[in-house]
């Protein structure tokens, strides 16, 4: 804290009052109180519908995306009221259809590709990165790439290593590419929107196990001009003694825990991500420099992940705010196993998250005095 003290004079006047001004605007937006309430499934369903219906250019293609609406029915009803032409289901060929979305896209179409699981992305991945990724920086501005490659990403439950892996830190990696992992109702029907009508290639990373989770929505995201600005994380719960970084169905975790912290006596501040690639690194180190502490929480592997980006961030902007080490919560390093006991240790857990924050505000109960 006494590198905060030498520093407060010079970084009231830019620094610290920018990042405070990040934080108003995120927390700006907030879960509506009205008690309408919408599935992430429908959010994603009304957003793709009113994008198709503003713009004729908009198109959907995927296995089973048409005829069997969808493999987790989110097409549902699109094929009838669009047709076949702006439908399209497509053979098991991931490389085929990619490469055609993104040839599309070079000639002012906006297709949506929706991937069964992110995990068969990879069949696609020369497409996504080399033709979608790069093609605007290689034609010097020339070319842009209006795509959309959406679909579960992360663990579902028992369906196995080659079905369960997070790509948020594959994806977020990559110069070109904007990458989204929404968590509520609001963030699914708000970033696709945004998604769709973004200029650029973007990954959205949703998560099979929400899709049928209702959220509050707003009246205002409920409007079909809803958007929500990519980049942007969003505050959903204040705090005062350790921050907590999450995306995904990990938000809902997070705030789980700090529930349960809360009638420990600490505060923690719950920080949705929304957008990895750009990271908001504004409202986290805001967040950091506010609690001087901080918890990251994903349910990909450990290395090279978006828990040590995030971490990196903080330790170059904000290193003498912190009051602890950064703890990381992140999937084990492993392929994830089959086994239900087994795919439940390889995942984080909410308790997880508990003690590393109690960790954090040095509150954990040292082993020798629980024997």
């Amino acid at each position: 804290m006494l590198g905060v003290l030498r520093r407060k004079v010079a970084c009231k006047a830019n620094g610290v009052s920018a990042l405070g001004q990040g934080i108003r605007v995120v927390a700006s937006r907030a879960f509506s109180s009205s008690g309408k309430e919408m599935t992430v499934r429908e959010a994603l369903n009304s957003a793709l519908d009113e994008e198709m219906s503003a713009d004729p250019k908009v198109f959907i293609m995927g296995e089973e995306v048409g005829e069997y609406q969808g493999a987790y029915k989110i097409s549902k009803g699109l094929l009838e009221k669009y047709g076949p032409e702006r439908v399209l289901d497509t053979p098991i060929t991931e490389a085929g259809f990619a490469g055609i979305g993104v040839g599309a896209a070079y000639y002012g179409l906006r297709p949506v590709i929706e991937f069964m699981t992110f995990n068969f992305s990879m069949q696609a991945i020369d497409h996504i990165i080399n033709s979608a990724a790069k093609s605007n920086y290689m034609s010097a501005g020339q070319i842009s790439v209006p795509i959309v490659f959406r679909g579960p990403n992360g663990a579902a439950a028992g369906v196995g290593a080659q079905h369960s892996q997070c790509y948020a830190a594959w994806y977020g990696s990559c110069p070109g590419l904007k990458v989204l992992a929404p968590y509520s109702s609001e963030d699914a029907r708000g970033l696709l929107k945004a998604a769709i009508r973004d200029p650029d290639p973007v990954v959205f990373l949703e998560n099979e196990l929400l899709y049928g989770e209702s959220f509050p929505v707003s009246a205002e995201a409920l409007d079909s001009s809803f958007c929500l600005p990519i980049g942007k994380a969003k505050i959903e719960r204040e705090g005062k003694d350790v921050t907590i970084t999450a995306f995904s169905k990990m938000v809902g975790y997070a705030l789980q825990a700090a529930e349960i912290l809360a009638k420990d006596g600490i505060s923690a501040e719950v920080i949705n991500l929304r957008s990895i690639r750009p990271l908001d690194r504004s409202t986290i180190n805001a967040s950091v420099r506010k609690t001087n502490r901080l918890v990251t929480v994903e349910e990909g592997f450990p290395q090279h992940g978006v828990g040590a980006e995030i971490c990196a961030s903080v330790l170059e902007d904000s290193f003498e705010y912190l009051d602890a080490a950064v703890e990381r919560i992140a999937g084990a390093d492993v392929p994830m196993p089959y086994a239900a006991n087994l795919e439940r240790m390889a995942v984080p857990q909410v308790e997880d998250i508990v003690r590393a924050a109690k960790r954090a505000c040095y509150r954990s109960t040292p082993l020798a005095a629980t024997a």
